[in-house]
């Protein structure tokens, strides 16, 4: 989750040199940075058991997987955006230990707070500018929502025709797993959802 832009523009220079001392993290887009809100319980133990389901079957190959205080860059749009999960199996990431440029796996957990109504760039910004902007990553092969409300995947894969497809994953499909293709990983999605305490949509307060 984003909240309101600062009032000066930065150089991604600055804005880097600014980040590694300040005390809360920004997301970086197009001169301006914008403050990141806390998650809750529910988003940080999903995001949690991913990245041990992940960082497991990666190693011992040339894929690094990272969680939430990692950046990808996006130069062709001037961003830098913190994804809950990366994976980039790129060794030209190597020489860049704030951030990373080729991602080949990005993951989004979708909370509450981030798709509520007080929050309106929330899920549409994950699934519109943001999405608009991980596509212009050449590198990127799949992009991943994760719900908080319900045991849920969408999974957005780029075709060899460059076209994105959405593939979906529920307790209902034929199997209860679900499939991130660009790193060849199956996991259940009993243990992605371990431990997790289901989100629900806030109540709007009434007004007087």
């Amino acid at each position: 989750m984003i909240t309101a832009p600062q009032s000066f523009p930065l150089s991604p220079d600055d804005y880097l040199r600014l980040e590694e001392t300040s005390p809360i993290k920004h997301e970086y887009i197009n001169s301006e940075t914008y403050a990141m809100a806390g998650a809750s319980d529910t988003h940080v133990t999903i995001a949690g058991n991913l990245f041990a389901m992940l960082r497991s079957h990666v190693r011992g190959t040339d894929c690094r997987v990272y969680i939430s205080d990692m950046k990808a860059r996006i130069e062709a749009r001037n961003c830098f955006y913190y994804p809950d999960i990366l994976v980039t199996c790129d060794r030209r990431d190597q020489d860049t230990p704030t951030y990373k440029r080729y991602p080949r796996l990005i993951v989004e957990v979708l909370s509450d707070s981030t798709v509520g109504e007080a929050c309106p760039q929330g899920l549409a910004f994950d699934r519109g500018d943001k999405f608009a902007d991980y596509q212009t990553l050449d590198s990127l092969q799949e992009y991943a929502l994760i719900s908080t409300r319900h045991q849920r995947i969408d999974c957005f894969r780029r075709s060899e025709a460059g076209l994105w497809v959405l593939q979906f994953h529920t307790p209902d499909s034929a199997t209860a797993t679900f499939q991130l293709a660009s790193i060849d990983f199956s996991g259940s999605l009993i243990d992605l959802y371990e431990d997790v305490t289901l989100e629900f949509p806030s109540t709007p307060s009434s007004q007087t």
